[in-house]
């Protein structure tokens, strides 16, 4: 395997890109609080001159609309110098209940995602009565796992109901804690024989849309899109957010200390990041460089 660079921060390669797709939980914040110096990063690199705007599309797997991911990234605080758009799984799960209009469906996920269904021709009914099954989550992710599910998923796939997965991740980063999502939930459907359709990384339309987000910003000071080559994309999963830039043609930033952390040796008790090498050569898809935090 090609070595692979640590970045002491994104100021290190920035001027090489003209929109960054960056992931929110795990880089720009923990679930809990934000990282300071994250913001800053992205703010600086909004400010570089060039022919070209440089732009900052947030893209999350969050199963809600972006505008609910901007209120929490407020909270949390998180600069809004820092990015230009949000994009979530979200958006792209309500489009796709957009196209089946009047469907009965079976939300397996918490009632702090329900805004995802707010506006749209739906009904929300018992499983027993659903045409299609909508996962967010889990009901209690503190406690329950994907073998609490796996009664109803099985009647479910024996009807051949398809799941729309609101959000792909596995687990997402909490304070020091890892919560299991949705996309751990579509694995055991999908494992039983259950059709699936994931909205979000590392899937291709999310991207494709990332970038119709910049287009609707203006594209360059002509209108024209930005090229590919100029495109990277942050995040802390292999599974989504380097494997889904890798799949999409554009080049990818992994934060170490997010998910990957413990794996990485970069815990609480090792603060630095050494040799991911080794790490790296056993993983199916690689970065093109890797950063302990996202920093300038």
């Amino acid at each position: 395997m090609t070595a692979i660079p640590t970045l002491n921060g994104l100021g290190d390669i920035a001027d090489r890109y003209d929109l960054i797709l960056c992931d929110v939980w795990g880089v720009l914040h923990d679930g809990q609080k934000a990282h300071g110096p994250a913001g800053e990063a992205l703010i600086r690199f909004r400010g570089l001159p060039g022919p070209r705007p440089r732009r900052v599309v947030l893209v999350s797997n969050a199963p809600r609309p972006g505008d609910g991911v901007g209120r929490i990234l407020d909270r949390f605080g998180v600069p809004r110098e820092a990015y230009d758009a949000i994009l979530t799984s979200g958006d792209l799960t309500r489009g796709l209940i957009a196209a089946r209009p009047g469907a009965r469906i079976r939300h397996i996920g918490p009632e702090r995602d329900l805004g995802i269904f707010q506006g749209l021709d739906l009904s929300l009914v018992p499983e027993e009565e659903a045409d299609l099954v909508v996962c967010t989550g889990l009901f209690d992710d503190r406690s329950e796992t994907a073998d609490d599910y796996r009664p109803e998923l099985t009647r479910l796939a024996a009807r051949g109901l398809t799941m729309i997965c609101a959000n792909p991740d596995l687990v997402v980063e909490s304070g020091n804690r890892l919560i299991p999502c949705a996309g751990l939930l579509a694995a055991a459907y999908a494992e039983i024989g259950g059709p699936v359709v994931y909205a979000g990384k590392p899937h291709r339309p999310v991207y494709e849309a990332a970038l119709a987000k910049d287009r609707d910003l203006g594209g360059d000071l002509s209108g024209a899109p930005v090229d590919a080559a100029r495109v990277l994309a942050i995040g802390d999963a292999i599974r989504t957010d380097i494997a889904g830039a890798r799949g999409f043609g554009i080049a990818s930033l992994l934060v170490a200390r997010g998910i990957h952390a413990e794996e990485l040796g970069v815990t609480a008790e090792h603060h630095r990041l050494g040799d991911v090498a080794d790490w790296l050569g056993r993983q199916a898809v690689h970065p093109d460089a890797v950063i302990e935090r996202l920093r300038w």
